[in-house]
């Protein structure tokens, strides 16, 4: 049984042909994703990906557009995952940063590069945001909105 559901986000970027993504540990084997990772409280969706793009691969991100928004349950249904995809560019890289805990190396591959590893991707979601994006799929930043928590609306709403 689910015990809630877990937000994430992950980021899409292209060049060249190719995609960042990042090699890591996860339950003693290494695992193939994009950049990725849960939303951190009091963090908009646009600033978790920003961030956890930078923790894990050292490039700062642009995002640019929402691919799309993919649920997903562990097999045994233990563990649900909205995802929050993100399409966008990386404007710099600091080669000296040290990467996440459990990171092994950013890598930039091609789509059949990721597509020959699918039994190391960390879940469906991984190819899915992969080819929705080479579809073409994008939708504006603006269509997700940040929920001002302090405002009297919100306080009436929370109390009643």
């Amino acid at each position: 049984m689910s015990q809630g559901i877990d937000v994430t986000v992950a980021a899409i970027t292209e060049r060249s042909g190719r995609f960042l993504m990042v090699e890591e540990q996860v339950a003693g084997q290494a695992v193939i994703n994009q950049p990725a990772g849960h939303l951190e409280p009091g963090e908009s969706l646009v600033e978790a990906v920003i961030r956890e793009t930078l923790e894990e691969t050292a490039w700062a991100l642009e995002p640019e557009a929402v691919t799309g928004i993919y649920l997903w349950q562990t097999p045994d249904q233990s563990r649900s995952f909205l995802r929050v995809a993100f399409a966008g560019q990386c404007r710099g890289h600091d080669a000296e940063r040290e990467l996440d805990t459990g990171i092994i190396a950013a890598h930039w591959l091609s789509r059949d590069e990721i597509h020959a590893q699918a039994m190391r991707l960390r879940s469906p979601m991984v190819m899915r945001c992969i080819d929705d994006y080479l579809a073409g799929i994008r939708y504006p930043l603006d269509c997700l909105t940040q929920i001002d928590t302090t405002s009297p609306l919100q306080a009436l709403s929370a109390a009643g």
